[in-house]
């Protein structure tokens, strides 16, 4: 393919800008050389290029997708979906935050007038209706090089009055739709910071958590599955997690964000006081420490299960922190959205480096 003029020009996701319209108004696919990553690279024991990908976050459609493949991502995670439709919490969506490092025991962060590496995410699992992302994912899946690997996160949606078994049986069918739309992986969302009904917090209960998983490998049969969890401060919650996915899922993918309030500059708590997860450098040391112990956990136990490392990773060194942690492959989100080049950078810098 011919190389574009300046990578720096490709569009990025339109901060002040609502969920809907930059659903409507994805970025076309750029025409870029591709640098290689060397070595033999599989994700959930499908063939891929690299061990980059993007998580959920930033590809909101097929389009959107497309897009980040164009750019050097090989493993693509469709924006999760529902059953039903489910629109998008009010705006700030993304609301960047002042913060060094975080641990996952902080009571609240001060906004930031400028991105300066970390933000606060409120979007809330928005989701088109099932026919419409039915038949984006089929026609993403045809459009979307061989190659690359499409990943469809679902999430069930939790209903006054149901039982955890209900809860299951909406995970489950959403992710049969998936497979039966063209997906190559399932991910499960069981962590998301900004919904309190269990839907956002199965990675906290690990019996709850083993009914879902298991309703989706009822309906999904020996496809690729994985689930996406949150931040785990103590290696026995961890633990008694595996114990629960262990025989179910193929990989695991975490952090999905450490969550805490935000409060403004006037001294009002932003999202009526509300934890929202925030996303981005602040939290990589605390990410890939996670991933560290959990990959140890599965190493003890010598099982087939995969780390999938997601949070703060932006250079090829950080890629490489998660592969020396444990990972197999890592997902980039808020340096993809900042800076959607960032791909091409960590593949050259991949490229020189002893992996």
């Amino acid at each position: 393919m011919a190389p574009v003029t300046s990578l720096s020009t490709t569009p990025r996701y339109e901060l002040s800008r609502t969920y809907d319209w930059n659903y409507e108004h994805a970025p076309n696919v750029v025409q870029t050389e591709v640098p290689a990553v060397s070595g033999d690279w599989q994700f959930c024991g499908l063939p891929v290029a690299s061990p980059l990908g993007v998580p959920a976050g930033p590809l909101l459609n097929g389009q959107w997708c497309l897009y980040y493949a164009s750019l050097g991502f090989d493993v693509l995670t469709y924006k999760t979906v529902r059953s039903d439709e489910r629109a998008c919490y009010p705006r700030p969506n993304l609301q960047p935050v002042s913060c060094d490092t975080l641990r996952g025991d902080e009571a609240e962060l001060a906004v930031s007038t400028a991105m300066l590496g970390s933000w606060a995410v409120s979007f809330g699992m928005p989701s088109k209706s099932p026919d419409v992302w039915r038949a984006d994912v089929e026609q993403t899946r045809r459009a979307l090089p061989l190659e690359k690997i499409l990943v469809v996160s679902v999430v069930g949606t939790d209903q006054e009055g149901w039982t955890i078994r209900e809860l299951a049986a909406d995970y489950a069918r959403c992710a049969r739709w998936a497979i039966e739309s063209g997906a190559d992986v399932v991910e499960a969302n069981f962590s998301c910071p900004n919904v309190a009904t269990c839907d956002g917090q199965l990675f906290q209960h690990p019996d709850d958590a083993h009914i879902v998983a298991s309703s989706i490998r009822d309906q999904i049969g020996d496809a690729p599955f994985v689930v996406k969890i949150g931040r785990l401060m103590d290696p026995n919650n961890a633990l008694r997690l595996l114990d629960a996915l262990e025989h179910t899922v193929d990989g695991i993918a975490m952090t999905n964000s450490i969550a805490t309030t935000v409060r403004a500059d006037d001294g009002t708590l932003l999202f009526e006081g509300v934890k929202r997860g925030i996303c981005g450098d602040a939290i990589r040391t605390a990410s890939v420490e996670q991933t560290r112990v959990m990959a140890g956990l599965i190493h003890e136990r010598d099982l087939q299960v995969q780390i999938i490392g997601v949070g703060g990773a932006r250079t090829a060194e950080h890629v490489a922190d998660y592969l020396d942690a444990g990972a197999h492959a890592v997902q980039i989100g808020t340096a993809a959205m900042v800076n959607p080049a960032v791909g091409i950078e960590i593949r050259q810098g991949l490229a020189s480096t002893s992996l």
